[in-house]
Formats: C-alpha cells, sequence, structure tokens
C-alpha cells in the first residue's frame, strides 16, 4: 500500500515536516510494510520557506536588512539551486513592529527589495515570492527602489519610500536598474484577489489592520491612483484593477508592472514546486490536514488543493485536523472524503498544542486509521 502525505503546518504547534513525518511513523506502525512519501506544503505564506527547502533539499541564506520602518533586522530566506524563496513578511511583515508602531503612510517594502539584491548576487535567477503578512502600503516602490528603480517628486527629489510618498511619485527613472533583472523570473504567491485602487482596494481594505485610520485611507488610494498613473506612462499595457494587484499593500501590483511577475494560487504554486502530482499518480492514498479544519479551508488553503489535485486521478483523499469543525463537512464535497481530528481526550487547547503531543496524537490517529484501511485489504 502507497501513501503519499502533505500536511500543512499546525501553526504553533507543528510543521509541515514534524506533521509529516508523525502521520508515517502511525502509517509503518500499523503497516511496517507500506510505502511511505512525506512532501512538505505550505500555501504560500508562513512556513513557504520551511516546506520547499524540506521538500527539495534547499538550504537557508541569512541576511540584513531593513524591517518595515527601516531598522536592520536579521532574517533568512530559501536557496534551491538557482531559485531564491522568500517570504516577504521576513522582512516587511506586520508581525515585524509593535502594534502601536503600524502605519502604512510611513512602512516600506525596502526590506523585500534588498532580500531579492542579495539573492541576484548570490546567483539566483528564479524567485518564489510570499507576499502575505505585510505591514506595508507603498504599492513595493521600497521594494523596487532597492532594485535600482528612482521615483522622482516634481522637484527631481526622491519621495519616501513608503505609502505616504506615492502621491508625490512625478517621474520614475529607470537608469540604474539592476541589469541582472531582465534574467529574472518572479512567480508570486498570491492569493488576494483585490484591486489596487479604489473601494475594493488594497487601502481601503487592508489599510486599517495596517494603522491606517479612515482620513489616512483616502490619502494612500489617492496616492495610489497616482502611482498607477505615473506607471501607465511607463508601461501602457500593466492593469491596476487586476486581481491581485493589491496584495500586500500594492506589492502585486510592483511585481506585474515592473518584473514581470506573474501572481499565482499561494498552494497551486508550491504544489508545482514540489512535483506533488507525480507523487499522487504513484499513491493508493492521500493524506492532508492543517490545524483546522472548517468551512474555509476549501476556499484556496493547501488540503483543498491538495485534493483537487488528487481527485484528477481519482485517489482517496483523508484529511486530519487538531479541530474539525461542524461546518468541515462542506470539505467532503470539495475533494476531501473523510476528516479526522487528532486529539485523544479531553484537554487544554495548550496542552493539545504542545509540540510533543501534537506529534504523538497524529501518529496515534493514523495508526488506527491505517490498521482500518488494512483491515478491508
Amino acid at each position: 500500500m502507497k501513501f503519499v502525505i502533505a500536511i500543512d503546518s499546525f501553526k504553533g504547534s507543528m510543521t509541515s515536516v514534524e506533521a509529516g513525518n508523525a502521520a508515517r511513523d502511525g502509517i509503518l506502525k500499523a503497516c511496517p510494510t507500506a510505502e511511505v512519501i512525506v512532501k512538505p506544503i505550505a500555501d504560500g505564506g508562513e512556513g513557504t520557506v520551511d516546506a520547499l527547502i524540506s521538500g527539495l533539499n534547499g538550504t537557508k541564506r541569512d541576511v540584513f536588512v531593513s524591517n518595515p520602518l527601516g531598522r536592520k533586522i536579521k532574517t533568512e530566506y530559501g536557496i534551491i539551486g538557482d531559485t531564491a524563496v522568500i517570504e516577504m513578511s521576513a522582512a516587511s511583515g506586520i508581525a515585524l513592529i509593535e502594534k502601536s508602531e503600524l502605519n502604512p503612510l510611513v512602512t516600506t517594502t525596502l526590506g523585500v527589495g534588498e532580500m531579492i539584491l542579495d539573492a541576484i548576487k548570490y546567483g539566483c535567477r528564479n524567485f518564489i515570492i510570499g507576499i502575505g503578512g505585510s505591514a506595508t502600503n507603498d504599492g513595493g516602490i521600497g521594494m523596487l527602489s532597492a532594485l535600482g528603480y528612482e521615483f522622482l517628486d516634481k522637484d527631481g527629489n526622491k519621495v519616501e519610500l513608503s505609502g505616504g510618498g506615492l502621491e508625490n511619485i512625478m517621474d520614475i527613472k529607470t537608469e540604474k536598474v539592476l541589469p541582472e533583472l531582465a534574467e529574472c523570473t518572479f512567480n508570486v504567491a498570491c492569493d488576494v484577489t483585490n484591486p489596487l485602487c479604489g473601494e475594493n482596494g488594497c487601502s481601503a481594505i487592508f489599510g486599517p489592520q495596517k494603522g491606517a485610520t479612515p482620513d489616512d485611507i483616502i490619502r494612500l488610494d489617492i496616492g495610489m491612483k497616482n502611482y498607477a498613473k505615473i506607471t501607465k506612462q511607463k508601461i501602457s499595457f500593466i492593469d491596476e484593477n487586476f486581481p491581485g494587484a493589491g496584495a500586500a499593500g500594492g506589492l502585486g501590483f510592483a511585481f506585474m508592472a515592473y518584473l514581470n511577475g506573474k501572481l499565482k494560487s499561494g498552494i497551486k504554486l508550491i504544489l508545482e514546486q514540489i512535483n506533488l502530482e507525480e507523487s499522487i499518480k504513484w499513491a493508493d492514498f492521500v493524506i492532508t490536514g492543517e490545524g483546522r479544519l472548517d468551512a474555509q479551508t476549501f476556499m484556496g488553503k493547501a488540503p483543498a488543493g491538495i485534493a483537487e489535485l488528487a481527485k484528477k486521478h481519482q485517489k482517496p483523499v483523508l484529511a486530519f485536523a487538531g479541530c474539525v469543525t461542524d461546518d468541515a463537512v462542506l470539505c467532503n464535497e470539495h475533494g476531501i472524503d473523510a476528516l479526522f481530528p487528532i486529539v485523544q481526550g479531553a484537554c487544554t487547547l495548550e496542552e493539545a498544542m504542545d509540540n510533543n503531543t501534537a506529534r504523538n496524537n497524529m501518529t496515534k490517529t493514523l495508526e488506527q486509521v491505517t490498521r482500518l484501511i488494512f483491515s478491508f485489504k
């Protein structure tokens, strides 16, 4: 019997690798002769670097970059051959600064550009970028500035590399753009479909959680519209209303317009990279899961993407989670054949999320489910 395991991280409890290995241990306890492949996964957000370098034998590289407020911090990204795997939140994430410091008029994506620049100097020419969890609303001008783009005001001076600087852009200079960018490809994990501007744009929808007041939102959106207008004078084919242009405070727009980036579903991008489809073709059963299975699971989350791929090849899918809500049964209509909570008995949330407890629970649950499977064989 052949199993492929692709379980998302149980945030705050188990990494994707830990969850997958614990599931494998349970299967092998029940049937030592089973063949098992563990594929670490992520959906393009937190954990993407760890999942891909674990699944594809990559390494991590440390780098000092600017945080959302321009302070230097040590962070890291993944290297797999000539591919860099970057989580923008590692440089410009909302978790990197205090809640009291959040202000999209002043935060910047400069650090994301510094990570890309470091990777290019290291020899990378292909990029996988996860752009969730940003503290920024600067349209990506901070990132682009690190790569040589210059954003100038009416007097020819550089504007502030922040949301507050967008309204002052009158010209964009490209003479100093890093020439190696022409050799680079950017695949961007993006599950947000918001346009750049307007009532559904990044400023209006995501600005408040980044510290924007109602007046700030108006100013930010005016700035975004100006930025889009000046950009289109340089790049006529770009569409600020393209789904995802407003992702990460306009970072999606910057990748599309200036770096020829391709915005893709996060989970689909990751599944392509780890070549999960070939493993699914080989397997008899597909094992997936995440910390909480609910009605939101089939809306672009990792287990849903895996189930969709598995059903393409008529493979049964079993999903495991720390918590399975009542409305999670909707997942049964979207390719997940059966759902199983792994918690073994009454306990506190803290106890359930303990790493050792969670791994033991995963192993025990998979052992019993595997025994059931083999009882019918």
